[in-house]
C-alpha cells in the first residue's frame, strides 16, 4: 500500500516519503504547513490514491474529543421514559456514533481526517491519546470497547494556531507542507489548467512570487489563491503584457484573489506612491 501523487494531486517527494513512513509504522501522520497548501485535499488524494473511503472530522473551536467517539443523549432517553416509549430499554438508542467509531468498525481500511486539530481547546488532543494510539475506546453506558476492526490511516491537520502536546506529538509523524517552488507550481498549475500559455503562466507565477517575498505583507497568497487568480486571468482573456505593473499601478490584475485584507491592499498602495515619487 503506497501512496503516490494522482493526475489532480502533485505530491512531492518528501511528502510522499512521509505518507508512506506513517502507513508503515502505523501511526498518525501530522501535516502542518501554510493555509492553503492543501493539507485537507492530502487526505482526499490519499484516500483516492489508496482507494480507501474516507471519513472527515472537521474540527472547530467548540469540538470536544469525546465527540470523535460518541455522543449519549440522556435529555432524549428521560423524555422518551415519561412518554412510555419501549425504545428507553435499550441505550443504544440514545447514542450517536462519532467519526472515530465510524473509522474503527468499518470492515475495510478508511482514512480519517481529523482536519485543523489545532483549532480545538489545548486538551483536545491530549484526549485522544490513548484512543489514537490503542484504536480503541470504552463505552460506558453499554459497558462494551469498540476496537478498529481495520487500522484506519489517520492524518490529522494543523495551521500551527496552538502548539500541540509533545505527547501527542510522540505519537505522530511529522511532515511541514513547504511552499511550492516555481517548477513544482508549474506542475500544481498544469494539473489544474493543462496547456496553458508558457508566457502567461511564467509571468503571473513570476508576479505571484515578487507579491509572496513583498517584505510586510500580513498574509501571504497560498496555492488555492493563486489558483483562483489563474482560472479569472483566463476568464478575463488577459495577456502577459496586461499583467505588467508600473508606478502608478503597483496592486496586480484582479487583486481580490490575491491580497485578503486591507492592510496588504494598502501596502501595494503605498509602494505605488513611493515609485511614483522616485520618477520624479
Amino acid at each position: 500500500m503506497k501512496f503516490s501523487s494522482t493526475d489532480s494531486y502533485v505530491a512531492p517527494h518528501d511528502l510522499t516519503v512521509a505518507v508512506n513512513a506513517a502507513i508503515a509504522l502505523e501511526r498518525p501522520l501530522l501535516v502542518k504547513g501554510e493555509p492553503g497548501t492543501g493539507k485537507t485535499e492530502l487526505a482526499r488524494q490519499v484516500a483516492a490514491s489508496l482507494g480507501l473511503e474516507m471519513i472527515e472530522w472537521n474540527i472547530k473551536s467548540t469540538t470536544r474529543a469525546q465527540q470523535g467517539l460518541y455522543e449519549y443523549d440522556a435529555v432524549s432517553r428521560l423524555r422518551d421514559s415519561q412518554l412510555g416509549d419501549p425504545k428507553v430499554e435499550d441505550v443504544r438508542h440514545y447514542i450517536k456514533k462519532g467519526k472515530l467509531w465510524q473509522a474503527f468498525e468499518a470492515e475495510q481500511k478508511v482514512v480519517l481526517l481529523i482536519d485543523e486539530i489545532d483549532k480545538a481547546d489545548i486538551e483536545f488532543p491530549n484526549d485522544l491519546l490513548q484512543e489514537l494510539d490503542k484504536m480503541a475506546f470504552h463505552v460506558y453506558e453499554t459497558g462494551e470497547t469498540i476496537s478498529a476492526k481495520q487500522r484506519p490511516v489517520v492524518i490529522i491537520t494543523s495551521n500551527n494556531e496552538k502548539e500541540l502536546p509533545d505527547a501527542f506529538l510522540r505519537r505522530c509523524f511529522f511532515h511541514y507542507i513547504r511552499f511550492p517552488d516555481m517548477e513544482t507550481m508549474k506542475q500544481i498549475v498544469e494539473v489544474h489548467f493543462p496547456g496553458l500559455k508558457s508566457d502567461l503562466l511564467g509571468a503571473a507565477l513570476a508576479q505571484f512570487y515578487e507579491i509572496r517575498d513583498t517584505q510586510g505583507l500580513k498574509k501571504k497568497p497560498s496555492t488555492s489563491e493563486v489558483l483562483d487568480w489563474l482560472k479569472l486571468l483566463l476568464a478575463e482573456d488577459l495577456s502577459p503584457e496586461d499583467l505588467k505593473r508600473d508606478g502608478v499601478n503597483a496592486l496586480p490584475k484582479l487583486h481580490g484573489a490575491l491580497l485578503k485584507n486591507e492592510q496588504d491592499v494598502a501596502l501595494f498602495e503605498r509602494l505605488a506612491f513611493l515609485a511614483r515619487g522616485q520618477r520624479r
